[in-house]
């Protein structure tokens, strides 16, 4: 494996050369709380994981981090980028890999959403009220279904109470930003009555067309400047939960709200309206039945449309998916020294894409997709050595509507996984993990046969696509004590029949047509062998503790098809440091990412994404009001205001990321 390692060492020799020697030497150790993974089989701490390196946002870092988008959000963490389709819609790309290859969850269920099937369609989660974000890569992931074989993103609110509070307490937060001239209101609460649980939040975030630093398409002065036309979002959501709570465990149900209104920085400046009913059941149950040490049932429906609407508000089309999941885990006493999770998943969805002026398939056909799987993981310590394995079935059929002649489509998978984690000193652990995993194309991969006006491009998908097969190895070395922790990671994927997007160039009207000034790209849905390796590495001293703390992190991906060239979109090298100081109730730092050039371009990509070197910088400070914390924070965002632009996105060479953006704002703990 031919790691690009150059970049990496340069950046982690730079990191080491900066830490303060004489105060790692006086320091004393220090033991943190773990931070505990929800959507994993035995809710592990971070640096507990083995089948798959993990990642927890909460607290103060993931309110500083909180952007616009969920991939805004998250994309400065080891590994994550983002797909950056303007202000509105951007999700996270682990790895190099995106879109159906990367699951998002809400409270442990898949979010049913759309998002996953084009880059301009935006993640239908309620991230703003979020306690904690929840990043999972590798083999574990797979355990939520053949959509998470790059990873999958755990968006965890708690609305369903699992506990009884003797009084209410809860969090709200105001915030004002000057590049998008953007208003954020958010809270969430929780109390009790008796053996009742309730809990409620809300949110309302609205924001204007964002300031961009030069021009929208670099070199066009006729391009837009200034601000980004058509990059506004607007969006409320409304979640309620109640449960009963005793000491057998908890059951309860949610429902929640979400309206979205977001525009597409294209030339057609279209805009997306979306709406969302989400319902949830939950039960845990502890001690249910001899052997077993708990079990945990799961609901969730959701009702999801979204209408792409012309610039003057004309509706093109509607995209529309209605599903419904049940998931059941128990996880069982020791056996033979074994301890472990096993259950069973289903999901029922019917998608389409319909014409919203006459009804009839636009782009997508009416599908019903269902699967059904099973999946199984056990964990035990060998002495210092603690070996894990799992392993998923699953069967998934796509059945379009009869009236578009188009086939049906099954596929049985099988996703395997097995790892183990040496602690060959105290505090000093080296990881291996190998896994095969399986993913059934998705309906626009299998049935699209036209335009979709926010990309622009005229999409034809490909009935005979097989399933993909994915083969990952990952090295991991790593110390998860004292003040001076750091990891690293090595990975190697091969994937067998990569489904990905192929433009030829063609110009097309919205009847697919060849046309000089067509306004739709040609994109064919095709398929290829392909291999994506990479490095992650990461040092931190002092990172949750008392006065001066660094972190220092690089990443680096390549992905290839066989035979053809470069996978399209990938992510650029990066390196970064994070310098921290906290006293008291004040706490500050400044952060630098280094993105550079990314010129590892697919066969029918035109030009190298540029560079870049983003700095932001965070100042808070809180005081005790009675049984209250009020903290007031400044956020300052992209302070070289840089021209950024994500080699990630298909938006790169016409919607830059937001310039210079200072943010301020209070929030109240009780």
């Amino acid at each position: 494996m031919n790691f690009q390692h150059t970049p990496m060492a340069r950046a982690m020799l730079a990191i080491a050369a900066s830490l303060p020697s004489a105060a790692i030497a006086q320091a004393q150790p220090q033991t943190l709380a773990p931070v505990v993974v929800s959507a994993t089989p035995f809710s592990a701490s971070e640096e507990a994981q083995i089948l798959t390196p993990a990642k927890i946002l909460a607290g103060s870092e993931l309110r500083d981090k909180l952007g616009s988008s969920l991939g805004d959000t998250l994309s400065r963490e080891l590994g994550v980028s983002a797909s950056a389709f303007g202000a509105g819609a951007s999700r996270p790309v682990i790895r190099g890999m995106e879109g159906p290859r990367v699951k998002i969850l809400q409270n442990g269920m898949s979010v049913s959403d759309v998002s996953s099937l084009s880059n301009d369609h935006a993640v239908a989660a309620d991230f703003g009220t979020a306690r904690q974000i929840e990043i999972l890569r590798g083999p574990a992931a797979l355990l939520y279904g053949s959509g998470a074989i790059g990873g999958l993103v755990n968006v965890v609110n708690e609305r369903i109470p699992t506990m009884l509070l003797p009084k209410p307490a809860g969090e709200a937060e105001l915030r004002a930003s000057s590049a998008d001239r953007g208003k954020a209101l958010s809270f969430a609460v929780d109390g009790s009555a008796g053996s009742i649980g309730l809990h409620l939040d809300a949110q309302a975030r609205e924001t204007d067309d964002y300031k961009i630093p030069g021009l929208a398409v670099p070199g066009d002065p006729a391009s837009a400047s200034g601000r980004l036309p058509s990059s506004f979002t607007r969006q409320r959501n409304l979640g309620l939960g109640l449960s009963h709570v005793g000491d057998w465990g908890h059951i309860g149900a949610s429902v929640g709200v979400l309206d979205d209104r977001y525009g597409i920085p294209t030339d057609e400046q279209a805009f997306i309206d979306l709406r969302k009913n989400r319902y949830d059941a939950d039960g845990l149950f502890r001690n249910p039945l001899p052997g077993l040490d708990s079990l945990k049932v799961k609901l969730g429906a959701t009702d999801y449309r979204h209408t792409e609407k012309e610039q003057d508000g004309t509706p093109a089309t509607d995209f529309i998916n209605r599903a419904v999941e049940t998931r059941i885990e128990a996880a069982h006493l020791p056996i033979a020294g074994w301890r472990g999770s096993f259950g069973m998943q289903t999901e029922h969805s019917n998608y389409s894409a319909l014409s919203a002026a006459t009804g009839t398939p636009d782009a997508v056909p009416k599908t019903r997709s269902t699967s059904l799987a099973a999946f199984l993981v056990e964990e035990r310590d060998f002495g210092p050595l603690r070996a894990s394995a799992g392993m998923r079935l699953e069967s998934v059929k796509r059945e379009p509507d009869a009236a578009s002649s188009l086939a049906r489509r099954s596929f049985d998978l099988a996703s395997y996984s097995a790892g183990g984690l040496w602690q060959f000193m105290p505090g000093y652990g080296a990881g291996a993990t190998w896994s095969l995993a399986q993913r059934a194309p998705s309906t626009e991969e299998l049935y699209s046969n036209g335009p979709h006006e926010s990309t622009a491009t005229f999409d034809i998908g490909d009935p005979s696509l097989g399933k993909e097969t994915s083969r990952n190895l990952e090295l991991t070395l790593q110390k998860t004590e004292g003040l001076v922790r750091w990891k690293a990671n090595l990975f190697h994927n091969e994937v067998d029949n990569f489904i990905y997007g192929r433009t030829p160039g063609v110009s097309v009207d919205e009847d697919g047509a060849p046309a000089a000034d067509g306004e739709f790209a040609q994109r064919f849905w095709s398929h290829g062998d392909a291999i994506i390796r990479g490095a992650e590495a990461e040092i931190s001293y002092n990172l949750r503790g008392q006065g001066w703390s660094l972190r220092g992190f690089a990443d680096t991906s390549r992905g290839r098809l066989e035979g053809a060239g470069n996978l399209p979109l990938q992510p650029a090298t990066r390196y970064g440091m994070d310098i921290g100081y906290r006293q008291g109730d004040w706490r500050g730092g400044v952060s630098l990412l280094r993105a550079q050039r990314q010129d590892r371009l697919a066969s029918f990509e035109s030009a190298p994404t540029p560079g870049y070197t983003q700095v932001d910088a965070s100042l808070s400070w809180t005081q005790r009001h009675g049984g209250s914390r009020i903290t007031w924070f400044a956020l300052a965002k992209n302070l070289l205001d840089e021209d950024i632009r994500m080699s990630t996105s298909v938006l790169k060479d016409r919607a830059p990321l937001a310039g210079r953006n200072l943010v301020l704002g209070m929030r109240v703990n009780f």
